[in-house]
């Protein structure tokens, strides 16, 4: 069984997360900027193959009415993409609030407002992959 990774997809930059070996604990890999898909899917790739993965978790920026918005479409339109052009389960994850979330534990550790700004997405990433293991739905565990 290979390893999940969780993709935090934003309009500037991806947050990437990624399970430890045996699929218990989410560590962050990094941010890149968000250029498009063919860039975004070279990205994956890369990961895929130094992590073994198979598994990706897209979060997936529902409204807190349930609603969807552009982000949450893009999203949808990237996970579709990922599933025809990968070798991996892809999963649509609900991240509500998890940007906030992350923001607020940066703050907490007394990160600057520069190194927040360079580091939320990828804790956002790392929050929807802990989610999503918490959740029990994870294969094979």
């Amino acid at each position: 069984m290979g390893r999940a990774l969780a993709l935090d997809i934003g309009t500037k930059r991806t947050g990437a997360a990624i399970t430890d070996d045996l699929n218990i604990t989410a560590q962050a890999v990094g941010v890149h900027a968000t250029t498009g898909y063919k860039s975004e899917l070279a990205r994956v790739r890369e990961l895929m193959e130094k992590y073994e993965i198979d598994t990706i978790i897209i979060g997936h920026p529902i409204n807190m009415n349930g609603s969807k918005g552009k982000r949450a479409i893009a999203c949808e339109s990237i996970a579709r993409k990922l599933e025809r052009d990968v070798k991996a389960k892809v999963i649509l994850w609900d991240e509500r609030l998890t940007t906030v979330e992350a923001e607020e534990a940066l703050v907490e550790t007394g990160a600057s407002r520069k190194k927040r700004k360079q580091i939320v997405d990828q804790v956002a990433a790392q929050l929807i992959l802990s989610s999503w293991l918490a959740s029990g739905k994870t294969p094979g565990l």
